[in-house]
């Protein structure tokens, strides 16, 4: 960050009002700004596998700082609480302190924890690197009492959804500051602070309340004047009252769902829907995805994660008001499903989502459409049989699988030929590479898809990775 623009942020930050119950909201989207504001580049549907690289969807980093006592760790926890269906990773900056030399041992109660000296921050940087990319890292661990690391043992942490990094001086180095997403500062008053870290420090440090307050005099309280109260100002979020505060944490929790079940491409196209990801999702699809799994299996759990993909596609149809008497005698208002509805299958694989769409719409008309396609070329419109009146029909089109979008768009065409309004057309499949999605999104803007996952590209052969193979084969078992 250039000095000009440090000023400017120091500016701001001065000049910055609005707080909503210790809550400060600006800045808050700073990390999607840069990805929201640029369009993406114009494809055709013929698009090669170099068009999007093979990179995992990168973590969502949480930065959690101030004073030594403050309640980080407490407003950290809560949050994971929170995220129960979400894997997260909590790092600790105090792992990352340097071991104390001879010298400096000699002499420990001269020793200034709370400078940024005292931590390792190159390792730190190198930490949150591996860990954002999806690599394991072996966290050291640190002993208080000896004030060295560990030799013989480490913290092994696995890749996740959510990295929060914890810690009074997090925000100080800017290359540690610009991995993060979300940038939080716990401001809590210095008295409370200062009797947390003498019940801290005695208890679980083995320390005296002399010591302790003999070093919060000459090293804490200095330190967080001139390092950790200047760095308040990168905060994205402020929390007064640290873990008591639920209200500024429940609004950050869903601040970080949103991000976490929110696709780019969602950002890009706001007619693209996918469900929200839980570990009931992931699992399933990580059986389906499984080449190793029977086919039983492969049926059994592509219908499950059929059946919710085909019920939240219904969510998005039109409802009228409606008002009737339960058994009790009371009013209940509520809502009428709609009425003119039908499915339409892209034959064969499409087949495979028409018994939960019968099983969630009792008496659906169902159309047909078949499509001859060769890799990205072939898209012959061979068959199509379709209700009569569908031009008057709301049409759930049915596809398990959106790849290159070609096939995809010339179903689509043809219910428009026939009198469907784009308005009128919600797409459904399991999955979807980036490209069927801009192929489609870019020519029909109008209609919805609804998917499960977004996957994250096409190979050379146009199959998606890392996709589930040929769906109708192993669906209907002709893969043998």
């Amino acid at each position: 960050m250039s000095e000009q623009a440090s000023s400017i942020d120091y500016i701001m930050e001065k000049a910055s009002g609005p707080h909503f119950s210790g809550l400060r909201l600006n800045g808050l989207l700073s990390s999607l700004s840069s990805s929201s504001s640029t369009s993406p580049t114009h494809r055709t549907c013929a698009v090669s596998a170099s068009a999007s690289p093979l990179t995992p969807k990168q973590p969502f980093v949480i930065g959690v700082s101030g004073g030594a006592a403050s309640g980080k760790t407490t407003v950290c926890d809560m949050i994971i609480q929170q995220l129960h269906d979400h894997r997260v990773v909590l790092v600790n900056q105090d792992s990352f302190y340097r071991g104390l030399t001879t010298a400096e041992l000699e002499r420990v109660h001269e020793y200034n924890f709370d400078h940024p000296d005292a931590f390792d921050t190159e390792q730190l940087l190198d930490c949150i690197q591996k860990l954002r990319s999806g690599q394991p890292y072996q966290i050291p661990i640190y002993d208080f009492k000896t004030h060295l690391r560990r030799a013989d043992s480490f913290r092994q942490v696995n890749a996740s959804d959510v990295i929060i990094l914890e810690g009074i001086l997090v925000f100080h180095d800017q290359s540690v500051r610009n991995l993060m997403n979300m940038k939080i500062f716990v401001d809590t008053d210095a008295d409370v602070r200062l009797a947390r870290r003498i019940r801290r420090d005695t208890v679980e440090r083995g320390r005296d309340i002399n010591s302790v307050l003999e070093q919060y005099a000459k090293f804490v309280k200095p330190a967080f004047d001139d390092f950790v109260l200047p760095s308040k100002k990168y905060a994205d979020v402020i929390i007064p009252r640290g873990g008591e505060n639920h209200v500024a944490i429940d609004l950050i929790v869903q601040h970080i769902r949103t991000k976490l079940g929110q696709h780019d491409l969602c950002k890009i196209y706001s007619n693209v829907y996918v469900i929200q990801s839980t570990f009931q999702i992931r699992g399933m699809h990580t059986l389906i995805r499984d080449k190793e799994i029977s086919k039983h299996d492969f049926v059994f759990y592509s219908d499950r994660l059929i059946r919710l993909v085909v019920e939240h596609g219904l969510g998005h149809l039109p409802f009228t008001e409606k008002q009737v008497i339960t058994p009790t005698g009371s009013v209940y208002t509520g809502v009428d499903f709609c009425k003119k509805l039908c499915g339409v299958s892209v034959v064969r694989s499409g087949e495979s989502m028409e018994n939960a769409l019968r099983a969630c719409c009792k008496g659906i008309k169902i159309g047909k459409i078949l499509i001859y396609r060769v890799g990205d070329n072939g898209k012959q419109l061979i068959y199509e049989k379709l209700p009569k009146d569908i031009s008057e029909r709301h049409v759930l089109l049915l596809d398990p699988v959106l790849a290159t979008g070609n096939s995809a768009n010339q179903a689509i065409e043809l219910l428009i030929q026939k009198g469907v309004p784009e308005s009128r057309i919600i797409f459904l499949n399991l999955i979807s590479a980036p490209e069927g999605i801009h192929c489609v999104c870019k020519r029909f803007p109008s209609l919805k898809i609804v998917t499960s996952e977004i996957d994250v590209a096409l190979n050379e052969e146009f199959q998606v990775i890392p996709g589930m193979g040929e769906f109708g084969d192993r669906y209907f078992g002709t893969d043998e």
